[in-house]
């Protein structure tokens, strides 16, 4: 079984090349030639494997590492032992990537079924579709009337796109993905099993009950998206669902109609925002949050894990709990319940309000 490598390593690239790349500076210039071909954690790289430390936690599995190198924080460099290569960097981890993105590449977007380029005999395509050169179409896809596709894009097996979908440049839909009602912009990557541009969820009640309500609207994907596997995304019913440039959404994520996310932001596993809530620019949602509708988040709002949003969020805080406030306030009543809990006096300060 270990012989099995879903991602072989890469020739190799040099420690020289690689500080070019990411922002770098390598400690000791004698090691500028040796050259790494994977990536490893710290705790079992060898000689040909790059790794990366940012916490101190870390300190004693780097003492003991065998890595060919490692990105570290200028405060670590003395940490590296003789023999491993040190690449100082102001962030590590972001470091690590971009040399990852080189040095497995294939692992950056979803696996496909097939390694043959262009449209397999097995895709179907409706006539009026316009495909430019270089799109990938695996068998068993479905590629509705007028649907538009860019250069360098791949359709996986078992994707279907809805008629007059646009789908940009060097995008890449997983295996299994619907897509309709949708313009996706260039660079945007979404992952098997997702759900996008489906009717929203609304509803009038009625004298026999309640009534379906239209969902006219449609679902924009800006360049440089991530949608994550199983999430979905509605459409929205007048207006339109809005995913704003560069944002990443992970797995199991659920958007509704009309919801509007900017720009760089960040949704994590299992969060669900209600339909017309607007979410401003960076902002970073926590697992498993919920987010009630009409409600407006601030640009770089962070909100933790499992919070329940019932309110607006000024740009800029960091909200938790159920329901979401202040998280300093959060903080605070958690450990006095916890107090409670084990039969502690309040540790505050009598009339301080923190």
């Amino acid at each position: 079984m270990d012989t099995i490598r879903f991602f072989p390593p890469h020739e190799g690239i040099s420690l020289s090349d690689l500080a070019g790349l990411c922002g770098a500076e390598l400690a000791d210039p004698a090691f500028a030639g040796r050259c790494v071909t994977g990536l490893a954690p710290v705790s079992r790289a060898g000689r040909n494997e790059l790794t990366f430390v940012t916490s101190r936690k870390s300190l004693p599995q780097l003492r003991e590492s065998r890595a060919g190198a490692v990105f570290v924080p200028p405060r670590f460099v003395n940490e590296v032992p003789v023999g491993v290569a040190a690449l100082i960097a102001a962030a590590p981890q972001t470091a690590f990537a971009l040399a990852g993105a080189a040095l497995v590449p294939a692992a950056m977007t979803p696996s496909r079924l097939s390694s043959e380029l262009g449209v397999a005999p097995g895709a179907i395509i409706d006539p009026s579709a316009r495909l430019e050169d270089d799109v990938v179409v695996e068998a068993g896809a479905i590629i509705g009337a007028g649907v538009e596709i860019g250069r360098g894009s791949i359709i996986a097996a078992g994707v279907a796109i809805g008629p007059e979908c646009r789908i940009g440049r060097d995008c890449h839909i997983a295996h299994g993905v619907t897509v309709q009602h949708t313009l996706i912009g260039n660079n945007v990557i979404i992952h098997p099993g997702a759900r996008i541009g489906q009717d929203g969820f609304g509803y009038a009640p009625g004298p026999r009950g309640l009534v379906k309500l239209p969902q006219i609207g449609r679902v924009i994907l800006q360049d440089h998206v991530e949608i994550g596997a199983n999430t979905t995304i509605d459409r929205g019913a007048l207006d339109d669902t809005v995913i704003g440039e560069g944002t990443k959404i992970d797995n199991q994520v659920q958007i509704g109609h009309n919801v509007g996310i900017g720009r760089h932001c960040v949704l994590v596993a299992k969060v669900a925002v209600a339909g017309s809530t607007t979410i401003g620019n960076g902002v970073m949602i926590g697992g498993a949050a919920g987010i009630a509708g009409h409600l407006t988040i601030g640009d770089g709002a962070q909100l933790a894990a499992m919070s329940g949003v019932a309110s607006d969020v000024p740009a800029g805080a960091r909200w938790g709990g159920q329901p979401a406030r202040p998280m300093r306030g959060f903080l605070r009543d958690a450990a006095e319940a916890n107090a409670r809990a084990f039969g502690k006096a309040d540790f505050r300060k009598s009339g301080e309000d923190q």
